[in-house]
């Protein structure tokens, strides 16, 4: 029977039922980083539409510069929700332990290479400590950080004294962030296509390795036309990021710091029996302790980790803005932190996500920060539209972790 012979009412009928089978397919399918990409197109065209200045060179370079900082300490924010916690401490730990750079440094006279090592192991130490309490005491980690984000806060302000602020003067120090490749380095248009090559070959073999291990599982994996429309279009993206900034100075020295810790840690993550191990242990603790692992050591070290990646992000961003003061760590970078974890699709149930889910996440919320300030959107309102995406984001991950659990995936 033709469809002109058909009933209409019965065409109707089984058209209604495609569409729903469509949706429903649509629904349970790992769509992965697309709608973070999707939803930062939209946010690009919005902001150019609205000031034809956000996507010039300047401005795009700036916007990395700014992020790096803030995507680092996300790196380890992502750790921290693989484990199924929340870190409070993370804003208060960098401002502290750039305040312990900057005082050795410039009241001390401590070169910059070993102050920025007594900052880093500073984190360490700290991330070390909350992890203990975490995982000995079984406190939970929300109330650990969050006296330690109180605690910490009156640190910095012990660190740095009467003073109040510190301006950084050492070479060193001041080249970690404010370094731009094709300006202040010889051949340096040529390593960013270096380092953008390089990143795209990590993507790859990080999502390709990915897939086959779900494959060997059992567990569903992207089909490889998925696959390769994801890599080709990452391929898009850094070839377009580069072209940009060599347009103006060049890539930022604190992208390519930021770039390195996500490789690092991607690797980390995929490749390492203590990257599984953290999969485990945040997708289920008691399975994970059945299995011989040692969860009491792997939240330790996660902690501390994290600590040390929020130290370095506060390396950087002191690097960048040339100073350490009272309100470094502070105003709202936890939150921007943990939304930009959250945002490029870390669950916040643990078990789920990987490092790359800080640059996407990052970009969005540096964006949608970038955007506003150009177009001199009052602080409360700039507050409004940063929670609504964070709420958007998790109640996107909340749909598709129960529809996950009702098909068993």
């Amino acid at each position: 029977m033709s469809t002109m012979d058909k009933d209409p009412r019965l065409v109707a009928e089984e058209s209604g039922n495609s569409i729903q089978r469509l949706l429903r397919r649509f629904s349970q399918t790992d769509l992965g980083p697309l709608p973070t990409v999707f939803g930062l197109a939209v946010i690009g065209i919005v902001f150019q539409l609205a000031n034809n200045k956000f996507l010039s060179p300047l401005n795009l370079t700036n916007l990395l510069a700014q992020i790096s900082a803030l995507g680092t300490i996300s790196v380890g924010a992502v750790f921290i929700l693989l484990l199924g916690e929340t870190d409070l401490s993370a804003g208060a730990v960098s401002g502290l332990c750039a305040a312990v750079m900057a005082v050795l440094n410039v009241k001390l006279a401590v070169p910059g290479p070993i102050a920025v090592l007594a900052g880093l192991l500073t984190g360490l130490a700290i991330g070390l400590f909350q992890g203990f309490w975490v995982a000995h005491f079984k406190i939970p980690a929300f109330i650990v950080t969050l006296a330690g984000q109180i605690g910490w806060i009156g640190a910095l302000l012990a660190v740095l004294g009467e003073t109040g602020t510190v301006n950084l003067r050492d070479n060193f120090i001041v080249g970690l962030a404010g370094t731009f490749l094709k300006r202040d380095v010889p051949n340096g248009e040529l390593y960013s296509w270096i380092v953008g090559v390089l990143f795209v070959a990590i993507y790859a073999v990080s999502f390709i390795w990915e897939r086959q291990r779900r494959k060997k599982a059992g567990l569903k994996f992207k089909s490889v036309g998925g696959l390769v429309f994801q890599i080709a279009l990452v391929v898009v993206l850094v070839i377009g990021m580069l072209v940009i900034t060599n347009a103006d100075r060049g890539l930022p020295s604190a992208m390519v710091f930021f770039i390195a810790v996500l490789a690092i840690f991607d690797f980390v993550t995929q490749r390492t029996v203590f990257g599984r191990h953290v999969y485990a242990v945040g997708g289920n603790a008691e399975a994970a302790r059945r299995a011989s692992i040692n969860v009491t050591f792997i939240r330790i070290s996660v902690f501390g980790l994290a600590s040390t990646l929020a130290a370095f992000g506060g390396i950087l961003a002191a690097s960048r803005l040339l100073a350490v003061n009272q309100s470094s760590g502070g105003s709202d970078l936890l939150l921007d932190v943990i939304a930009a974890a959250v945002i490029g699709g870390t669950s916040l149930f643990g078990g789920r996500g990987n490092v790359w889910s800080a640059l996407l996440g990052a970009l969005v919320i540096g964006s949608i920060s970038n955007g506003m300030d150009l177009l001199a959107l009052p602080s409360p309102i700039k507050f409004m539209i940063t929670g609504a995406v964070l709420l958007v984001a998790v109640t996107i991950e909340s749909i598709s972790r129960q529809r996950r659990e009702i098909v068993g995936k």
